[in-house]
Parts: structure tokens; sequence; C-alpha cells
């Protein structure tokens, strides 16, 4: 790739529009391998040529001055998380780090306009957290599963129905709220205030309805955002977890062993309902989002209450009528639908061998 007088800035901009002209996610600017983007989860290359160490110098360094953010902070930690906007086109969301001693960076799309949640196919029992008035609400998934996204559609719902002040914590911040019925304050992690933990405890005293935490990283963050939920605020988290089991299993593990009991009683209180989600690959090439969805009944309060969250899988599946399904019962209705196949509905599976049994029947 012929750099030596090529313009960083102007070459950057011009891969920015064309991955979002291309309907991507994901731009990969990565040594050793061709500029690569991803559009509904598979990887194309949108040049031939592969970078060497010093393209991808200079193009983390072009990120860098369009987003006029100062470059110690991968210098010095080897990783850098950030976001930036370019006016007319979308904001992106950074992160720069280090591989075999060059420089890389993955950049995520983010539209300005938050998309409508009908186009993302979230449902409506999802979007019903919006009247929720107070309580812990956590959306779980690994990675790239759109659950900031989902967060977001929540939170313009609650903005255009409801009068409150809502208060957002990121890493970076994605999606901007615009004030509409509700007041939003956004604040992004170590710009706007130092961490997660200071924030959240600043944001108790902001009057806030509404907080949205990004992350919850820590024992001490989860305390304190389950104190948020217990003094009549509604608390939408997220988690790196897979399933609604898992999720409560982290927060309670997160815990020094002496502290668990105590906090299961409290988790069981203050927690409402847990989505968990991920994206499949549909028969049409694209991506398709597929849900979990735990309200805190009753039973599911004992369970958790009583170390018996082993449980909990089956009584969400019994608990339809509810408004619960599991993640296998959302793939299965998806495979009966003619969404995806078979042999994708057992991939993505917690459990493949129930599943296989659904799909016979």
């Amino acid at each position: 790739m012929e750099t030596d007088t090529k313009d960083y800035g102007q070459l950057l901009e011009s891969i920015l529009k064309r991955t979002v002209d291309e309907g991507a996610s994901d731009l990969f600017l990565i040594a050793g391998g061709p500029i690569s983007c991803k559009v509904d989860g598979v990887i194309h290359h949108l040049s031939e040529d592969k970078l060497f160490p010093e393209n991808t110098k200079g193009l983390v360094e072009a990120v860098y001055t369009l987003a006029e953010r100062d470059t110690r902070k991968y210098e010095a930690d080897g990783d850098d998380d950030f976001s930036f906007a370019i006016a007319g086109l979308a904001r992106f969301r950074v992160n720069a780090f280090r591989q075999r001693g060059s420089l890389a960076a993955v950049v995520r799309v983010v539209q300005f306009e938050i998309p409508d949640y009908h186009d993302l196919r979230i449902p409506e029992e999802i979007m019903a957290i919006a009247k929720k008035q107070h309580g812990m609400v956590i959306v779980c998934g690994t990675a790239g599963s759109g659950k900031s996204t989902t967060q977001a559609c929540i939170i313009d719902k609650i903005n255009r129905e409801r009068s409150a002040h809502i208060v957002t914590l990121e890493d970076p911040i994605e999606y901007l709220h615009s004030n509409n019925r509700s007041l939003i304050s956004q604040r992004e992690i170590a710009i706007d205030t130092q961490d997660y933990l200071s924030a959240l405890r600043a944001c108790l005293r902001q009057a806030p309805d509404v907080i949205l935490l990004g992350e919850m990283r820590d024992y001490e963050t989860i305390r304190t955002a389950m104190t948020a939920a217990e003094t009549g605020h509604l608390l939408l988290a997220t988690l790196h977890t897979r399933g609604a089991v898992n999720t409560i299993d982290r927060i309670i593990d997160s815990f020094p062993p002496q502290q668990q009991e105590q906090i299961r009683t409290q988790l069981a209180a203050v927690l409402i309902t847990v989505v968990s989600q991920q994206l499949v690959p549909g028969v049409d090439g694209t991506m398709i989002p597929v849900f979990e969805i735990m309200h805190v009944n009753p039973a599911i309060r004992n369970m958790i209450r009583d170390n018996k969250s082993y449980q909990i899988e089956n009584a969400i599946q019994t608990s339809g009528s509810e408004g619960m399904i599991s993640m296998d019962q959302y793939l299965v209705s998806l495979f009966r639908k003619g969404q995806i196949t078979a042999e994708t509905a057992m991939e993505y599976a917690m459990n493949p061998e129930q599943l296989e049994r659904k799909i016979q029947m």
C-alpha cells in the first residue's frame, strides 16, 4: 500500500464514508491484513493491499485527530475507548489498541438517528420496560449483540412518553439523545467523570428518575446500582453475560462469599427484568436478533433468594403467559417462521439437544 504521499486524514474520511455506505457495523484497521469491514456478521475487504504498521499508525493517528483526542491514553495503557462524529455521516465508537507492536483500531458505526425498534425487530414486551418506574433492568449479551442499541431504544421511548430526568453513564457515549418530554444528561466516563462508580454515586444527587449504566464492572458498582434501584429509580444496566441465569450467578459471584446471601436477598428485591440477546444469521443474509426475556415474578424471586437459580430456566419456559420466553424458545419460533435454518438454531441454542427435539416435533 503506497502511503508516502497519502493524506491519512483524507484517506480515513473516505474509508469511513465507504464503511457507512456499505451498511457495515464495524471497520477494522489492523496491520497484516487489508482494510476490512463487517456487514451482517461477514468480513468484507475494502482494499486488496495489506496494511503495514506505518499505515495503521497513520490511520489511527488520523482517527485521533478527527476526534480531537490526546493519544497519551493508548500510549500509556495499550488501548483506548472513545467516540466521535462526522457531520452528515455518522457517529463512531473507537477502540484503539496495540497488537504485535503496531497500532490498530476497530471502529463501530453508530447512526445519528436512534433506530426504530420495529425495524430492529425488538419485541413490544421489551419496549414495555419504558413504563417501569423503579427497579433494576439488565440487558445482557456478548460484545456486538446490540445491547446498547436496545437500551437506546428504551431510553428514547421514555424520552418521548414520560416527563423524567434521565442520566446516562457511558464509556463511550454512542447514541446522542435530544430532550423531548424528558431531560437527558449524558456523561462519558473519563471525560465527564472519573469512572462508573464515582459517576453513579454522584448521579444519585442529580435528581434522576431513570439511570442508564453502561456497564457493571465490579461488585462496588453493582452494589451501588442495586441501592439506586432500591431508592425509587429505574436503573438500566448491561453485563457481558449470556442468559438470565448466568447473569444472576455472575452478579452474586462477584461478591465475597460472606456477602452473597445478603446480595441474593437484595437482588431478588430490586431486579425486575433481565433481557438477554444475541444476533444470528437469517436465511435472507441479514443478522436477526434473538431474545430471552425474564420477568422476576414471586417464584423467580424466591429462586434467587434461596440460591436455586438452576430452576429459573424452567420457570422462564413455563411463564409465556407473563411475557417471558427463553432463548431456545425464541430460536424455535424463528425457525418455524422460516427466518433461520435448523442448523442456525442448533448452533446458537443454550441447550442444543433439547432444542433439536423441539424442532423435530
